[in-house]
Order: C-alpha cells, then structure tokens, then sequence
C-alpha cells in the first residue's frame, strides 16, 4: 500500500513538474529528463507513470481538468435547481482558478496540432460544463440557437477578459471588481 502511495506522489510530483517545464520551455522545449532531474528521479522513472511524451502531457491536461471539476461539482451542488446562478458562480470562479492557478494557464491555452490530432476532447473538458449550462439556460429561456452561440461567446468572453485584465492589473483583483464581473455575466441573460 505504501508503494502505491508513493507511485502516486511521485507522479503528481512529476505532473506539477510537467506544468512548470511547459511554462518555462513551452511544448516544444518539453524535456522528460529535465523533469526527472527537477523531481530528483531517474530519467527512467516518469517512464512507470506515463507511456510516452503526449502520454505525460495528457496527464498533465487531465490532472488540470480534474482540479476545476471537484470546484465546479461543489458549485453544481450548492445551487442545485438554478441554472442561471449555477452558471454565473462556475463562470466567476473560473475567474479566480485562472488567477489562482496562472501556472495552470499555458496548459489551458496550449494549442500543438500533433498533440491535438490524438488528445482533441482533452482541454475542452475545462469549458464542456459551462457551455452545457448555457445551451440548458437558453433552451430553459426559449432562445434561439443564434441567442445560444452570442452569449456563448460573450460570457466566455467575459470570462477570459476579466482573468486577463485582473492579471495584467487593468483591473484589481478585489471583491468589489468580482462583483462587477458577476453582473455583467448575470446581466448577459437580461438581453435579448
């Protein structure tokens, strides 16, 4: 059991490593043996976790998808029954995950054609539940699919540009700008 434990923090070690090496050298200066020494591993030991290169940035995608997932879960639960408060907290949140995670952005962003021919779904994960609760609150307020499309666009939009504009400090970060954040994305579905 111990040993599973220890495969388990390696890995998540060798992941977090992965995150900073892409961050550092973006995906093409990507080095398995640069992680390994910066993990204080063999050069052979990410090999026990992950088959190969796209393999080990798969994982790092998945480990991403899953840090944003058990947030949105808690935020899915907790306003169970209100799709349009359910999608304004996911929205406002990704906001702060962005900022809270800037490592995390790089990997988000990540656009490699080879890498996308194989893992394609693999980053649209991050936004599938967003996008889901749009089309569900569009169709809830009977809204065309032209409707559906803009305000897709505008709250991530929204999204994407507050995290921008708070990160290159355009805008603080601060509750009051959240809030504003927070009725802009609300208001979007006052509009036609």
């Amino acid at each position: 059991m111990a040993e599973g434990v220890l495969h388990k923090s390696v890995r998540e070690q060798l992941i977090i490593a992965g995150i900073q090496e892409i961050n550092k050298y973006g995906l093409q200066g990507f080095s398995i043996r640069r992680i390994a020494n910066e993990c204080g591993v063999s050069c052979a030991a990410p090999y026990k976790h992950f088959k190969d290169r796209h393999n080990f940035i798969a994982a790092i995608i998945e480990y991403i998808n899953l840090q944003w997932a058990a947030r949105q879960q808690k935020i899915m639960k907790e306003y169970y029954g209100d799709t349009r408060k359910q999608l304004v907290e996911i929205s406002l949140d990704y906001v702060r995950f962005l900022l809270e995670n800037p490592h995390f952005r790089s990997i988000i962003m990540l656009k490699d054609e080879e890498f996308d021919s194989v893992y394609k779904n693999m980053r649209g994960q991050l936004s599938r539940l967003a996008k889901e609760l749009i089309s569900k609150y569009c169709s809830e307020a009977q809204l065309s699919a032209e409707d559906e499309r803009r305000k897709t666009y505008i709250i991530r939009s929204l999204i994407y540009g507050a995290a921008l504009m708070f990160d290159n400090g355009e805008l603080e970060y601060n509750e009051e700008n959240m809030r504003f954040v927070e009725s802009s994305i609300d208001r979007e579905f006052d509009l036609p």
